[in-house]
Parts: structure tokens; sequence; C-alpha cells
């Protein structure tokens, strides 16, 4: 017989129990809320407290929580809390023919290949023919000997980059690949709010710069309104350094996060507030992780936009003068069913890009896509590179195969951090310099790289007028740097076999179409007309110069000191034009093309800045007039009178030769 007080026991716990059902529904709904929106981290923390609050005895509900617990734990790479959850919701029977995959996936990520192969298993029994499941299972198969084969690769992980939090997509810059640009979740990143997607504060990018004894410094946030309260990050360059390319994801409480990417452009050593780049007038999709080709003519990204191949797939857009053009699927080899995301390249055009659709060790994995006649060949660079985690976002130190990457394995809480890596390869490369004579670098220059194995590429040259490609023994090639503004340069290079790498270093001075040139080096007999014999070099430069560029014509103009009469200085500096112009002429070049002028002492040199790096105490437009040069002592007097003392050739014409239209004549 029941007494007061148990009764009162009863009720109370019949009270507790409906307290904590009502407790456990609304932790369920408002789990379900944020992960309408796309907050994982607080959606899972809300699955969890509902878990708890749910009696064993109830094992649907507790299944179903838990399954939905797992997937969040999926997305934010809480990989073993996501693989317990998951096998929570197979234990009380809420797990669905996807959730044996996915479940498989974590279990690869986790390195628990037995157990990730036989989820695989019992996915293509439901599943019959489903592409990841097969490549899943191939993956766990495979995955233990590729960890026993190894490769030559060496990674290490770089702690000076490194913080307690995340730290991912490294992007060299600088044109001594001095600075190391990635995104961090760390305390110092903008903003004081935490996360709901992650647990951490919204990502920011950050810079180290490498000293001259090759140390790098503290990461710093990058000033000048790039970082704000919302997440940045997964940045590239375009080839000049001038404009970076960023992926940023603003925070809306109430619907979705949708990444887009923006733009910063460099001006006096800082980044600009980026901008909006419009892809396309899809505003439902996501858009991130953008890279830059070689050759500055196509912007790679990542999308979940319609007309994929499923999950997040590699896309590219036309970079023109008059904007972006049409944006296209990259489609196989490279896509699949799963997600392929951080693409990069190598400065010998090799696309790097990781996935967790073809067969890998586990998450995503880095592979690599060679540009063949026949398309894309996509190879696995195996272990150490790889692992059973995520590996992504690779970033390399000119032409060599070693820089830096990011990874999150062996960090129990999911999170990534940055490492180096090297792969010893023989690499022959070729280093040019692309500048005006007399002048400074041309970063809008292209050079068109020919080789007689078949290669025809254009390549854009960094801020400092260099670029640098890989090359292959063996072949013959032919380097053509052009810009707008001035005349064409060429050079030829036969690449040898060598038993360790080897860097090839050339020089493309281009003379400018709407300035006069000084041909160096030039000499005459004392008081004569007469060539010397160490003009040669210089003469047969402009030979070559002509030859490379044969609808020019060109006026060759003497230049003389102040010394001696105006008259008789006219006279000599006429005749050694035409010494020159004679000397063209027996090497070939038509006479027609050429026109000597003597204009002795009438046209004073005018001192271009380059030249004041040589003499500071000349400035920039100087005049060096017989008034100028007396008001100097006798040493910086003869300077400017061997200055004044010049050949130098002018472009007349750039249509010699072609064929005119009426219209035009």
């Amino acid at each position: 017989m029941l007494n007061n007080r148990n009764i009162s026991s009863v009720v109370f716990a019949i009270i507790m129990v409906m307290l904590a059902s009502c407790s456990a529904e609304r932790d369920f709904n408002k789990g379900k809320k944020a992960l309408a929106i796309g907050e994982y981290y607080d959606a899972g923390e809300y699955f969890k407290k509902a878990y708890r609050k749910t009696p064993p005895k109830e094992h649907a509900k507790r299944g179903q929580i838990a399954r939905q617990m797992a997937m969040c734990y999926a997305k934010i790479n809480f990989t073993g809390r996501s693989v317990a959850a998951y096998r929570n919701a197979v234990r009380y029977k809420q797990a669905t023919k996807d959730d044996y995959l996915i479940l498989g996936k974590q279990m690869l990520k986790a390195g628990l290949y037995k157990d990730a192969a036989d989820n695989f298993k019992i996915a293509l029994d439901s599943m019959p023919g489903n592409v990841l499941a097969k490549n899943g299972l191939e993956s766990a198969l495979s995955a233990q000997k590729w960890k026993k084969l190894g490769s030559r690769y060496t990674v290490k992980r770089m702690n000076v980059f490194n913080s307690r939090r995340a730290d991912y997509s490294p992007m060299l810059y600088g044109d001594e690949n001095n600075r190391l640009y990635f995104t961090s979740t760390r305390n110092d990143a903008e903003g004081d709010d935490l996360s709901g997607i992650t647990g951490t504060k919204a990502g920011d990018i950050f810079v180290s710069e490498k000293d001259d004894r090759g140390k790098w410094s503290k990461p710093e946030p990058v000033g000048g309104g790039v970082n704000t309260a919302y997440d940045e990050g997964a940045c590239a360059f375009s080839t000049d350094g001038q404009t970076m390319y960023l992926t940023q994801c603003v925070t809306d409480p109430s619907s979705p996060r949708f990444a887009t990417i923006m733009t910063s452009a460099r001006s006096d050593a800082a980044w600009s507030a980026p901008t909006l780049l419009e892809l396309t007038h899809d505003t439902l999709s996501c858009y991130a992780h953008p890279a830059i080709s070689p050759d500055g003519d196509w912007l790679y990204f990542v999308s979940d936009m319609p007309g994929g191949m499923g999950g997040l797939d590699i896309w590219r857009v036309r970079i023109t003068a008059a904007g972006l053009g049409g944006v296209e699927n990259l489609g196989e080899p490279i896509n699949t069913a799963g997600n392929e995301e951080f693409p990069t390249f190598r400065p010998n055009g090799d696309l790097y890009f990781s996935s967790d659709g073809h067969v890998g060790m586990g998450g995503l994995d880095i592979f690599i896509a060679k540009a063949t006649k026949q398309g894309y060949k996509i190879t696995h660079p195996g272990y150490p590179l790889n692992s059973s985690g995520d590996d992504f976002g690779m970033t390399f130190e000119g032409a060599y195969n070693r820089g830096f990457f990011s990874s999150n394995r062996n960090d129990a809480r999911g999170w990534d951090h940055i490492y180096s890596f090297v792969n010893p390869e023989i690499v022959r490369t070729v280093k040019g310099w692309v500048y005006e004579r007399e002048g400074y670098e041309l970063p809008a220059a292209q050079v068109y790289i020919i080789g007689d194995d078949g290669t025809n590429e254009k390549v854009g040259v960094k801020g400092d007028g260099s670029f640098t490609k890989e090359l292959t023994a063996g072949v013959n090639y032919l380097f053509l740097a052009s810009c707008k503004g001035f005349l064409n340069h060429k050079e030829e290079l036969h690449v040898e076999h060598t038993a360790d790498s080897k860097e090839y270093v050339l020089q493309f001075p281009l003379a400018s179409i709407s300035a006069p040139v000084l041909i160096d080096n030039i000499f005459y007999d004392f008081d004569k007309a007469t060539l010397r014999p160490e003009s040669a070099k210089a003469l047969d430069e402009l030979v070559n110069l002509l030859n490379e560029n044969p609808n020019v014509t060109i006026e060759l103009g003497a230049h003389c000191d102040y010394k001696g009469s105006a008259e008789y200085n006219k006279q000599l500096a006429q005749r050694r034009a035409e010494s020159v112009v004679r000397y063209l002429i027996g090497k070939g070049i038509a006479s027609d093309r050429l026109t000597p002028v003597g204009y002795g002492k009438e046209r004073p040199k005018v001192i271009r800045k380059k030249l004041t790096e040589r003499y500071p105490w000349l400035n920039e437009n100087d005049v060096l007039t017989p008034e100028f040069i007396m008001k100097l002592d006798k040493e910086k007097q003869e300077i400017c009178n061997q200055l004044n003392r010049r050949t130098e050739f002018t472009v007349l014409r750039t249509t010699y030769g072609m064929k005119l239209s009426s219209a035009t004549e």
C-alpha cells in the first residue's frame, strides 16, 4: 500500500521524466534549427544535450538524435565523436544506407581501415554500383599498403605558423617567396564571438615573413581591411602579385552561409578592403578556394552550383581585359560524385587539388592532375604527403617540389595545422627577367614558350618582371617576351641532361617603341667615325632585335659632347651614324629600314630614373646641357660628357613590309 511519501516520490519522478523529455525536445529542436543554417558546432552541442536527456529505453529517439549528432561532428572534423555517434545510430537501428557510407568515410579518417571496409561493404549491398562506396572500399584496402610503401616526400609540422586553433591553406607570396599567407581561427583573429559553425573564432588571413637568415616571423593579421568579423581565408594571388583572391563567408543568423570569392588590390604595400567578385548571378551557391593558373588567364574555384558532378566541384572562368568569361566545370576525371576542393598550381602547370571522392587514404587526399593531349592524368602522391586525415591547400616554393600544405592528421579535435613538404627531385628550371632597356621591370609583360617537344604556352610575369618555368631535359626551347609599347625579345635555350637540379637564367631587355633606346658599348676611334672591334657585340644584338621585329624601321642617332664646334660635331655624328647603318646592312638588314642621323650636341641626354641609381648625384629628367655640366666638379663633368657621347635608336614605324588596307593607305 502506497503512503503519502511514496506517492509524492512517484509523482516527483514522473514530473522529472516529463521535464527531462520536454528539455530534450527543446534541445533537439534547437539543434535542428542550428543545423538548418549551417551552425554545425552549435547543432552538435544541442543534439548532445538532447541525447543525454533522452532515456536509454527510448531506442528510436536516441538513435535519431545520435544520427543528427554524428552528421554535425562529421561536418566539423570531430571524427572520433562522429564515429561514436554513428555507431550509436547503428546500435539503435536508426542508420540509413547513406549513413553506412558516411560512417565508412569517417572510419577512414580515423585510420580504422578494417571497420571502414566493413561499412563500405554494407553500403554497397544496399547501393550496388555506388561509386563513392566502391572507391571507399578500395581506399580502405589500399591505405595500409600506401603507408607501408611510403614515397620520396618528407613532411614536418611547422609550429612557427601554428596555434592552438585551426591554421590552414598556406600560400607563398613575393618575388622571393618570403611571405606566407594562411587562414587561422586563433585568438588574434577579428571579432569576439565564437562561430556557431566551428566553435572557434571566425577565420582571418595572417601573414609571416622570412628574413635573410631564413627565419619566419610571428604571424600577424593582414591589415588594410582584408579581415573582418566574418570568415576570411583560402587566398590566392594574381601572377603580378597585385590582386588577392580570397574566400569570405558572411554570417547571417537567420539563413544558411554562402561562401563568396572576394578580391583585394595591393597599393603602397597594403591590401585594400575586399570587394565581391561576381562569378555568376546564382546567389544560392557557394564559391570558394580561388586559384590562378600560371599564365594568369584562368581563375579556378570550388562551387556546389547546379551543373556539377556531385558535392563540391572544381570550376574555372577565363580572366580577360573586358572582365570574366563564362564558368565551366572541369568534369572528369578531376571531379567526382564526392567533393573536390582547394585547387592550386605548381608553376609547371600541374594542378593540385584535394578530394574525398577519388581512391585515397581517408578524408581529403591531395591529387595531381597533369594535362596531356588526351586530357588530365590523375595521380596520388602517396604517404606521407597524404594521411588518413584531411590533407589540402598546397603552395610551392618556385618551381621546386617543396613548400607547405595543411592537414588535420593526429589532431584529436580535428583542427588543421600547417606542414612543410619536400620532394627531392631533379628539377631543371629557367628564371627569366623582363624589363625595359635603361629602365625597370615590366610586370605587364607576357612570355611565350615554345619547345620542340610540343610545348606551346604563355606565362605572365611577377611584380619584379620575373617568371619561372620548369623545363624538360633534352628539349630545345624558344622564349619570346612581349609587352605593349615595346619591341619583342627572343631567347633560345637547349636544356641538358644533368645529375642535379639546375636553374638557367635569361634576360629579356625590351626596347621602347616611343622613347630613344641607348645602344650601349658602341666605340669609335678617337675623333673618327670608324667602329672599333669591341662594338660588334652590341651591334650584333641590335641585328638580332631587328630580325626578331621585322616590321620595324629605326632611326640611328649619334650624339657628341659639347666640346668642339656645333657644325664639326654634327658632321662627325652623321658619319658615325652612317658607320652603324653600314654595319647593319652588312649583316643583312634592309637599308630602307635604317635612317642615320647625326645630332652632334643638339640633343643633350635626358636622365632617366634608372640611371640615378648608378649616379645618385643626378636626378630624373636632368638635361646634360653645357650649363648643367659646367657646375659640376671635373670627375662628374667627364661622366656627363661620356653619357652625352652616345648612339641611340628610335623606332619610326612598326608596319614595315605589311600590306595596308586602302582605308589606311
